[in-house]
């Protein structure tokens, strides 16, 4: 994938959040930029409760003098992925550190990348590697319960993005329709020239 500027853009919806993680390292140590959009929309197997109580477990655990010192655990879904990613890399390294700086993770999909084509992961989806009737759950909404505040600006946001998205769709619809009307016209008024046509000769042009 030609990566451009910015890097690939991963949308993460309906993702799972260990296969994406994995297939995101694997890229950054390739030394390729990453930038995965919409975080919240990511997926994990299990259900919402046995996730929250494995959480709960996880987030209790603390320096046993000084908390300041860490562990911390995060409450915003595009920096749980991004630990997530981390465990995956020789973070510790000096090659791992850079590595690591690579990769960009947010919530929603910000204007910088609105506008850039943005792919997806099959070896990561739900829908194709989890199988059927097994139980799932949103992170972002397993963060809202958590604690994570934010859950009702990311999605107010996104309903606005997908207007602006749909009017520039209806746009960019009527300009095809007057483009191929267009070439209709200009085909009656001249016609088409093929290569390898026996009929036109060197000279008649």
């Amino acid at each position: 994938i030609n990566a451009g500027v910015h890097g690939v853009i991963v949308d993460a919806r309906q993702h799972l959040l260990g296969r994406l993680a994995a297939v995101v390292a694997k890229q950054l140590l390739r030394g390729e930029r990453v930038v995965v959009v919409r975080c919240e929309q990511l997926e994990t197997s299990g259900s919402f409760v046995r996730n929250k109580l494995q959480w709960l477990r996880k987030d209790c655990k603390r320096h046993l003098t000084n908390p300041k010192k860490g562990p911390f655990h995060t409450k915003f879904p595009n920096k749980v992925f991004m630990r997530v990613v981390r465990g995956m890399m020789p973070y510790k390294t000096a090659r791992g550190y850079a590595l690591f700086k690579n990769l960009k993770a947010t919530v929603g999909i910000p204007d910088a990348y609105a506008k850039k084509k943005r792919v997806v992961c099959p070896r990561a989806m739900r829908v194709l590697r989890l199988a059927p009737r097994r139980d799932f759950c949103s992170v972002g909404e397993l963060c809202a319960n958590l604690g994570w505040r934010f859950k009702a600006v990311v999605e107010k946001y996104e309903e606005e993005r997908k207007a602006k998205a749909l009017i520039w769709y209806k746009n960019k619809c009527q300009i095809e329709k007057l483009q191929q009307l267009a070439e209709k016209q200009v085909d009656k008024l001249i016609p088409r020239l093929e290569f390898g046509d026996p009929k036109i000769k060197i000279g008649t042009l």
